[in-house]
């Protein structure tokens, strides 16, 4: 589980980085991290102290609520992820 949980992760790091995000780990506390705009451009904040499938549960709700999201490439395990999101 964890080669998948770490490419699935690499994976929606890339494909929030294409949809126009600054991604940004850095250790904030109790904090979740989640996106927000900076001067104008879009940031993504992750939690350096959670770990990868936190990480990861993250940017797939990120990504799973991203409509134009749907338009890119991906692996299948990463789409079998996200239909799993949208049903639920």
């Amino acid at each position: 589980m964890a080669i998948d949980t770490l490419g699935l992760l690499e994976e929606c790091l890339q494909l929030v980085r294409d949809l126009g995000y600054e991604i940004r780990e850095e250790p904030l506390g109790e904090l979740s991290g989640g996106g927000c705009v900076v001067g104008g451009r879009r940031v993504f904040l992750l939690n350096l102290e959670h770990g990868p499938a936190d990480r990861l549960d993250h940017l797939l709700r990120l990504l799973a609520a991203t409509p134009e999201a749907a338009a890119f490439p991906k692996s299948r395990l990463l789409a079998t992820r996200l239909a799993r999101l949208a049903s639920e």
